[in-house]
Order: structure tokens, then sequence, then C-alpha cells
């Protein structure tokens, strides 16, 4: 018997979004919270004593701002190679050879798979063959799989992948590939990266993706880490248990207030939540987003004073003995009251909702001035200014206004 850890999408160093600084924020500790997540995917493969580490692509996330970056991963694969773990790894398409232009000579325990060619490695000592290419380039549009070698016979033969597979939500077609194609080569396990989410695809052969170690966006929520990968001595796979690594966690909180007519008693709910959730983070860092939905009285009043609400999520976070950021607060509720009602009181207000409308599905274009003042701006800036621009966010803050505007006609 002899067991493994499959990990991948480590990025280490990249930093963690949407995250603005306020009173009290653990800033230092979410700063290095892929290095923390890293060290725990290391203590677990000593802890365990694992026989090797698997790393399935997009060790870092992109080119190193300096060496510190390659400095941390080697000293981390000294420990392992203390301990005769051996480490075998592909670059994915954040750390592709063209896009990493700093390099440091990885460690006698670290086996970098070609970039140019499929090969395999045996693994000293035990009857496993290791397949597998990195990527030369940060874009590959070709199925690399179809290219890995024939499996070794008498091997548990494993094949080391970075891979869109078919195509996934969020994540670029990078290597792509499917289940069959993997399914034909005949090996028992397919170690996968580029897909953050963990999930486990296919168990005959064995295809896994472990997830990322570490959630950066609230896109990335619930726990992130590895695969504890056992194999029995008839090279069968008995368990392939997720371990979480991660030391920041990520949560989005819908709270439906339909029923509720009072904010203290929204803000309390808010607060149960809270506890809730930092319970379920189990000791870990929370990164949380608060999502208020229903339809409610409170609509309006909600939408008119969005600053109070978020100091009061904060409020509340903080006095919760675990450590809980808020990542932000959305107010998703519509008006109780119908609005054809209110539309059918007078023509102005009929106009007002209408044009509300007619904002909401998009028939409103950017003012002119704002398309010519795009047009004169930096690149850098431009970038900015589109993003605050962009569909979503200009359908937000209409909500936004839409909230406002109907608390003024209410109460008039």
């Amino acid at each position: 018997m002899f067991r493994f850890l499959h990990a991948a999408d480590t990025h280490i160093d990249s930093p963690l979004e949407g995250l603005d600084a306020y009173d009290g924020a653990p800033v230092a500790a979410l700063r290095g919270a892929t290095r923390a997540a890293f060290e725990n995917l290391v203590r677990l493969a000593l802890d365990e004593k694992v026989d090797f580490l698997l790393l399935a692509g997009d060790i870092y996330d992109g080119d190193w701002k300096d060496f510190s970056t390659g400095l941390f991963f080697t000293r981390q694969m000294a420990r392992l190679g203390a301990a005769g773990i051996p480490v075998y790894m592909v670059a994915g398409n954040h750390d592709a050879t063209s896009v990493l232009t700093l390099h440091l000579t990885p460690p006698d325990n670290v086996h970098v798979f070609s970039t140019r060619v499929a090969e395999s490695k045996k693994v000293e000592g035990l009857p496993v063959a290791i397949h597998g290419r990195g990527f030369p380039q940060r874009a590959v549009p070709e199925n690399l799989a179809l290219e890995y070698p024939s499996p070794l016979p008498g091997c548990f033969n494993i094949g080391l992948l970075h891979t869109s597979l078919t195509g996934a939500p969020g994540h670029d077609p990078y290597a792509p590939c499917s289940l069959a194609d993997l399914a034909g080569k005949g090996y028992q396990y397919w170690a996968l990266g580029h897909v953050h989410q963990p999930q486990v695809l296919a168990r005959d052969p064995w295809v896994v993706y472990p997830g990322n170690l570490q959630g950066r966006h609230i896109r990335e929520p619930g726990a992130r880490g590895c695969r504890l990968v056992t194999v029995s001595d008839d090279l069968e796979v008995m368990a392939a248990e997720f371990r979480a690594l991660d030391v920041a966690r990520w949560a989005r909180l819908e709270l439906d207030i339909a029923d509720v007519d009072a904010l203290e008693t929204v803000h309390a709910r808010i607060g149960d939540e809270l506890r809730r959730a930092a319970s379920a983070a189990e000791d870990r860092l929370l990164a949380a987003r608060i999502v208020l939905v229903g339809a409610t009285n409170l609509h309006s009043a909600l939408k008119r004073d969005l600053p109070g609400l978020r100091a009061e999520c904060i409020n509340q976070a903080q006095r919760v003995p675990d450590g809980i950021w808020i990542e932000n607060v959305e107010v998703r509720t519509s008006p109780r009251q119908s609005l054809a009602d209110l539309a059918a009181r007078d023509e102005l207000t009929r106009i007002v909702l209408e044009t509300l409308d007619q904002a909401a599905a998009g028939e409103l274009a950017l003012p002119g001035e704002v398309r010519d003042l795009l047009k004169i701006l930096t690149p850098e800036l431009r970038e900015g200014v589109e993003a605050e621009l962009a569909p979503q966010q200009r359908a937000d803050l209409l909500d936004d206004v839409r909230g406002i505007l109907l608390s003024a006609l209410e109460r008039h």
C-alpha cells in the first residue's frame, strides 16, 4: 500500500480579491493566505508520511515580482526532500515557460515534467509511473492527453495534466480533452488541475480536480484543499479523501427577510447568520458577503442607507469571536407594495418608474460625454473606468437608485 497527495492551483502569492480594508480588518492574515495554505499542504505531507506529492499546475500566479516567491517554494520543497518525499509537477497556464521570466533550480526531490513532449517518470521504490507534460505557453489549444505515453505494465499509472476538459465556467479552455480521451489511455488515476472547484469526475479510472488550496474571491466559496489518495497492494484506489488546507474561507450568506418589518430584526438575523457561518468555517478567517433578498416593506429603507447597513454588518461581525471580514453587502430585495398602483397615482410617478424600468433593461446608453471621456483616458485608467461602468455594475447602481427614488415616491 502507498499514499500520495494530489494538489493543484496553489497560486502562491496571488492576492485575495474584493477585500477593501476597514478599521479592524485582518489585512495581514489575508495577505499571506496562499503561502499559509501551501505550508499547510507541506505539513500534511509530512504528518501523513505520504510517499510522494503531485502538483498539477498553476503553482504560481504568474511571473514573480522578485525571487521571494521562488525561494519560498524552494524552502517548502526542501522540507519534503529532507523527509524523503519526492514531488512531481507540471506547469499550467499561470506558470507556463513563456510566463515565468525568473527561474530558480528546483531541489533534487522535485521533478518538473517537460513542456515540449509528454514523458513518463517512475517513482523510485514503488510500482508507480507518472506521465505528464507542462504548458510551454499560457494558451494551449491542443489536446495534450492524446500524446501521453502508454501505461507501464505492472504499475499504477497516473496522468498529471492541467486541463479545462470540455470546458468549465469561469475558466479558459486550455488543453481541452474529454473523459473518454482520459479513460482511453488506460491509466488508473488522472491528477488534474486548472478548475478550482474540488470534484471527482469519474472513478473508473479516477479523474479528479482537487481544487485550489485557497479560495481567492467570493466566486470560490467553501472549503479548499487537496486529495489524500490511498492505493492498495493490488494497485486499486481505496480512498481519495478531501483534506481542507485553506486559512481563509469565503461564504455568500443569503438571508430572506420577506417576513421582517423592523431593521433591528434584520441586524439580529445578520448577526445570527454570521455566527453560524463562522462556526462552519472551523476556526478559519471568514470573508462573508451578506445578501438580503425577499419582498419587504424595508426595501426602500435598506437601499436608502447602504453605508449604514454595511457598518451594521461589520458591527455584527466584530461581535463574533472568530475573525470575520465583510467582503460586501448586497440588497437584492424588492418592494412589497404594488408598483402598478404607485405608477397609477400620477403622471410624474409613472414616468419615473418607466424610466427606471428602461434603465434596468439596458435601454439607456452611456451619455456621449462619458464615451468621449473614455477615449482620451490612458489605457490603465480607461480599463478601470470601464470596469466600473460594466453592465452588472450599472445594474447594481440603478437598483440602488431605484430603491432611493421609490422611498421618496412612497412618502409623497
